[in-house]
């Protein structure tokens, strides 16, 4: 199952930022950040370096499931949606983890005790109208509109400050209080498979933002156009796909052959094959001071994440995205891997899978500290925030970022490390459903229509009605009886017409129904008070059953006949 061995131990963050300054030792601004982190320390009791429960926490709750039911034997397969055969350049190939449970020693006792835990008398407690009120209210913003976090945080703190400002016009780009563009741009994209979906607890919105090259002319100006292109650039690139522009462009103006048929003329199309960025981006393309190269983003790309409630509209009576966020996440790539270095690092870690057995298997290393963020293998550094016991958010310790790490490291179903991007939406009218760029706030999941993926020896499929018929639930845990209710007759049949109208539109299956919502708001809200974050981040209301406690050495899953796209 999901137990992607990374082969490491996870790295203790430099004890210095918890030293108080003194005499001719740190400095004063060194003397606030220890205050600021020893304060969150105390108020929430955690620790900011220390490994609590295990180092192997970067190995998801998810990958504890029980993939047969212990009456009836039957067999599912949640594996596939991450465990694949990577699309070059991800070199990666996890699929075998579809077929066994290939856990090291250190992590063969599950580590996320949170998914046993009985909530139901907590959550009881709590009523509909107070958590509708915790949710809508921002923790991101304070009550002057600024933002909470870059007045909390230390001038001295070395990882990334919150800089976007949520406001976004109507192409999905952020803009600050002065009303200048801050370089964010939301986009919207079809959720990936399972925990993702707000039905299994959380909405979320992702922004991205390319480097200051690409958002310039060759003067250094910054340059609204050149800006979308490069971004379209990038999509193209990314996708290693033909990409639509919203208007024609000549390509003249910017010296680069973007559809790729030998001239300079006018376009409305990107291809993959395009070799240059526009803008100053293309001068430091030509001085290979940035590179590009299919699948993969330029040095510097940055994405913003943030996960939040389920907050619920009365208008149109569905769930919509919280003010509240549960966590803010970022992401930078740092340096660039041409693609023979990502191979070398893969294929060496698929060496090590095959020659090493389970008990011989050894925990992560992943480069950083909670400040600056963790580092992969192929260029990525992450960085979190999260809700503190009053509900404002606080950086992530070491070991909650650890978290973060497995799913965005060597999986063969990402792109470059990221998920959502590559599922970006394509359309360009801005009136239309599948408009892709901008945020869940201005436009929602409701009306587009259900994405189809191509799978080896399978015929093309639609994505989530064939995740539900291999996993017969709406998440991994197959706890989601609303979505099996909704889907499968009594005999466990799929309904045929609830999947015409998948089809047609994935909220559907997506979206929750508003007690479903209010009562994974309160599971989380419960976790929020405990701080108990390491031993898992699930809404639970009560103990899940098709969880294992214990993973035996080389326990089977199965699984016989991998799925891989």
């Amino acid at each position: 199952m999901n137990i992607k061995l990374l082969f490491c131990t996870a790295i203790i963050a430099p004890l210095s930022f918890l030293i108080f300054a003194c005499g001719g030792g740190s400095n004063d601004s060194d003397t606030v950040k220890s205050r600021y982190i020893n304060r969150q320390e105390k108020e929430n009791v955690i620790s900011y370096n220390d490994i609590k429960n295990t180092r192997g926490v970067y190995i998801t709750s998810m990958c504890y499931t029980k993939t047969q039911d212990s009456i009836t034997a039957e067999t599912f397969n949640p594996c596939y949606s991450c465990h694949t055969n990577g699309k070059v350049p991800n070199f990666y190939n996890d699929t075998a983890l579809q077929m066994e449970y290939n856990f090291p020693l250190e992590v063969r006792t599950n580590p996320f005790t949170n998914l046993f835990k009985d909530r139901r008398i907590a959550v009881a407690a709590i009523s509909n109208a107070v958590i509708l009120e915790y949710v809508r209210q921002s923790n991101y913003f304070d009550g002057e509109g600024a933002i909470a976090l870059d007045k909390a945080l230390p001038e001295s703190w070395k990882g990334y400050r919150p800089d976007s400002y949520f406001n976004f016009d109507d192409e999905g780009f952020d803009h600050d209080k002065n009303n200048d563009y801050t370089g964010w741009r939301a986009f919207r994209y079809t959720p990936f498979l399972g925990t993702f979906w707000p039905t299994n607890g959380s909405t979320d919105d992702v922004l991205i933002r390319l480097d200051r090259p690409f958002r310039e002319d060759p003067s250094g100006d910054f340059n609204l156009l050149v800006y979308k292109l490069n971004l379209a650039i990038v999509e193209a690139i990314v996708k290693d796909a033909s990409i639509q522009l919203p208007e024609a462009i000549d390509e003249n103006l910017y010296g680069v052959d973007l559809n790729g048929d030998g001239v300079l003329t006018s376009t409305s199309r990107i291809l993959p094959s395009v070799k240059s960025y526009v803008g100053r981006a293309k001068g430091k393309l030509n001085r290979q001071e940035i590179h590009l190269a299919k699948g993969l983003f330029p040095e510097n790309t940055e994405f913003l994440h943030s996960v939040r409630y389920l907050d619920w509209n009365d208008t149109s009576d569905s769930v919509q995205i919280s003010a509240r966020m549960k966590e803010l996440r970022y992401a930078k790539k740092y340096a660039w891997s041409t693609y023979s270095e990502l191979e070398r690092v893969a294929l060496a870690e698929q060496w090590e899978m095959q020659s090493l057995d389970s008990n011989e298997a050894q925990l992560s290393v992943f480069r950083g500290d909670y400040e600056a963020g963790l580092k992969n293998e192929i260029g990525w550094v992450y960085q979190g925030f999260i809700e503190d016991k009053k509900g404002d958010l606080r950086p992530q310790t070491h070991e909650e970022t650890i978290a973060c790490m497995g799913c965005h490291s060597h999986l063969g179903a990402t792109t470059d490390s990221i998920f959502t991007f590559p599922r970006k939406l394509e359309g360009i009218a801005k009136s239309k459903t599948d408009y892709g760029w901008n945020h869940w706030s201005q436009k929602g999941l409701a009306g587009i229509k259900e994405p189809r993926v191509k799978y080896k020896n399978i015929d093309e499929q639609y994505e989530y009605s064939f995740y539900l018929k291999n996993n017969h639930s709406g998440n991994e845990f197959r706890n989601n009886q609303e979505v099996i209710d909704k889907f499968f007759d009594q005999n466990g049949n799929i309904k045929p017409s609830m999947l015409q109208k998948l089809h047609n539109d994935i909220s559907v299956l997506l979206l929750p129904s508003r007690s479903r919502a209010l009562q994974l708001n309160k599971a989380y809200k419960v976790m929020v008070g405990e701080q108990s974050y390491i031993y898992g981040r699930d809404a639970n209301i009560k103990p899940m059953s098709a969880v294992f406690e214990t993973i035996k050495p080389e326990q089977k899953t199965g699984i016989r006949k991998p799925l891989v796209r």
